[in-house]
């Protein structure tokens, strides 16, 4: 199950495993963004219209997939906001919450419910490089609702380990998805580091298939990051302005 697999990474992901035959459950806010007779082409797909933020929606869909048994449930759904420096509106917040935090622990519970039951899957959430910054003065609100996502997997890999079931963080830097050019006015070629989709498929499927507990990539932003760590906040303020 890819929850946030109708556009950017989450989508390539499902193309990838609908290649091998897996069966598969596609959920995302609007299904009218994955190219027709997807079904057709792929009869073992299932597809849930559900916003990761309804719990209950989430729980449903669970339910309905995993009736047979849950092996993998990837998260890729998440809301980006480039505004370090800007105040938000309130509802903006809380909706970033509800979809990078919230959201994401519900998924992760309820998944792991189904999980424990058979002592066998593997949780996967896709994070930020941005969440590897430390927190200071100025740092935007996504990149500590993305270091959330990394401790959360954490915690879950902590509890969960004793039943066989394993946690993977993806922590990658910028991916050329269609939402990173749109961010960017359409190129995203001067972002530092810049992976491919299919790069970012490639190192993904990876680290999943060795059930890796966090993947970094790629590592010449992984070094960028723990280098600015080390400067002191207030130059560090004065950077990101």
């Amino acid at each position: 199950m890819i929850i946030g697999g109708t556009s950017g990474i989450g989508l390539a992901l499902a193309r990838h495993y609908l290649s091998l035959g897996d069966q598969l459950a596609l959920c995302g806010r609007d299904l009218q963004r994955l190219e027709p007779g997807i079904v057709e082409r792929y009869p073992a797909t299932r597809l849930y219209q559900l916003d990761i933020a309804d719990r209950a929606a989430l729980s449903g869909a669970i339910d309905d997939f995993s009736s047979d048994g849950l092996d993998l449930l990837i998260v890729t759904a998440g809301l980006y906001f480039n505004t370090p420096s800007v105040q938000l509106e309130p509802m903006t917040v809380l909706r970033m919450l509800l979809t990078n935090v919230s959201g994401l622990n519900h998924a992760f519970e309820l998944a792991s419910q189904k999980m424990l039951a058979r002592k066998a899957g593997q949780l996967v959430a896709i994070s930020s490089i941005a969440g590897l910054l430390s927190d200071y003065p100025g740092a935007s609100l996504y990149s500590a609702t993305k270091r959330m996502v990394i401790m959360l997997c954490e915690t879950y890999r902590k509890a969960l380990a004793p039943f066989s079931i394993a946690v993977t963080v993806i922590v990658p830097g910028y991916i050329d998805t269609a939402k990173l050019r749109e961010l960017n006015h359409g190129d995203a070629s001067r972002k530092p580091f810049l992976q491919s989709e299919q790069q970012a498929v490639t190192r993904i499927v990876a680290a999943i298939a060795q059930r890796q507990a966090r993947c970094v990539f790629p590592w010449q932003m992984h070094s960028l990051v723990a280098l600015f760590n080390y400067l002191p906040a207030p130059l560090r303020r004065m950077m990101r302005k």
